[in-house]
């Protein structure tokens, strides 16, 4: 399908008021979309589905499910140069804005420094004006400038509208071999991934990796842990640990997801512990911002041999059931005209509250700056 049917396809079923969801996995070109048949609003608590799945931040709260047999399945491939046109957006600082996040910063440490966590992730949204009818357009400009990132348009007339560039996989499961990530820490990119990272970066990132691994640990057969890089997403850099391994026959998809979201790379550590701070102190329902999306559950058919000479040998290739899902990051809500943009960063004993106000800043111009 050409680019240009591809997006008139999203055009005529957002006009149509029907669901749907479009995106890019990380380094690849398809854009895949699932249109929904109907209006009617699915779920899945067992993730034994088959489909795409958006989820909240909160685990107890329903994950909405477009499913495969309910939906049109629909692709093109997305190659576009990213817009050099910067925003037009004003860059005042919020100084009420700034003075409620450092407050809560620094009762955070606070609490930290009385033992009632490690770790705590506080966010905030900031709003910008943002008219409906550009939707498809910001999530080209996504496309074209987040070539790394998991970029999605999420649409439910009874849910809401939602997109984003996402750095972080939450969980990929191929067969019995599942890969997940550790992410935390961040700075700003300036020309170079060769750079220092402080001794707060470090201690934050190594607190995800260890509850990761920790966590896992019941649930798998073998677990391998990768070297620690610096990775770019857009204009920021962060700490990466690739975790991947074989998951045991008994262990379904629930209940790995169950032991993994929300990390404390969203959270906070012990999770339950900065969970209850969060609910308490942050102000704001996060709804779907550090839930987490993707597909579930997809058969995939995998050829041994694509050699033309070996055709009889391809009819023992295998069909893999896979499943993708990554943290719901550097997102956005398009609501009432407004654009409602999610921010937050990991707090820990080391962390300095202006520093942590001026990361949030940082964050937001992932999308800002295309708006």
């Amino acid at each position: 399908m050409t680019s240009s049917d591809f997006f008139e396809q999203l055009a005529q079923q957002f006009t149509n008021q029907l669901p749907f969801v479009a995106y890019k996995k990380p380094n690849q070109l398809a854009v895949k979309a699932m249109l929904q048949d109907s209006n009617q609003l699915h779920f899945t608590t067992n993730f034994e589905d088959s489909g795409f799945v958006f989820s909240p931040f909160k685990n107890e709260d329903n994950t909405v499910l477009f499913p495969l047999d309910k939906s049109k399945v629909i692709d093109c491939l997305f190659d576009s140069k990213p817009d050099q046109v910067k925003s037009q957006l004003s860059s005042t600082i919020n100084v009420s804005a700034k003075a409620k996040h450092i407050q809560i910063v620094e009762k955070a440490i606070s609490e930290i420094e009385d033992g009632s966590f490690k770790k705590v992730v506080i966010s905030r949204v900031e709003t910008e004006t943002f008219p409906e009818d550009n939707t498809l357009l910001l999530f080209k400009k996504l496309l074209a400038t987040y070539k790394t990132a998991m970029v999605y348009c999420w649409y439910h007339p009874k849910v809401g509208l939602w997109l984003g560039a996402t750095p972080e996989t939450l969980l990929k499961v191929e067969g019995n071999r599942f890969l997940t990530m550790s992410l935390a820490g961040t700075q700003q990119y300036k020309n170079t991934v060769d750079v220092q990272w402080q001794s707060k970066e470090q201690e934050e990132q190594q607190l995800v990796t260890d509850f990761i691994v920790g966590s896992l640990e019941s649930s798998v057969s073998s677990i391998n842990l990768g070297t620690t890089e610096t990775i770019k997403a857009g204009i920021l850099l962060h700490l990466k640990t690739k975790i991947s391994g074989l998951l045991k026959p008994e262990n379904g998809l629930q209940s790995v997801i169950a032991k993994l979201h929300p990390t404390p790379a969203v959270c906070g550590l012990p999770k339950e512990n900065a969970k209850q701070f969060i609910l308490k102190n942050e102000g704001y329902n996060r709804e779907y911002y550090t839930g987490f999306l993707g597909e579930i559950n997809i058969k995939q058919a995998k050829t041994r041999n694509t050699n033309r000479r070996n055709v009889e040998n391809n009819a023992y290739g295998s069909v893999k059931t896979i499943s993708h899902l990554f943290v719901n990051l550097r997102c956005l809500q398009i609501k009432d005209n407004q654009a409602l943009i999610y921010v937050g960063g990991g707090i820990t004993k080391d962390s300095i509250p202006e520093n942590e106000w001026e990361e949030t800043v940082a964050k937001s111009k992932t999308v800002k700056n295309l708006l």
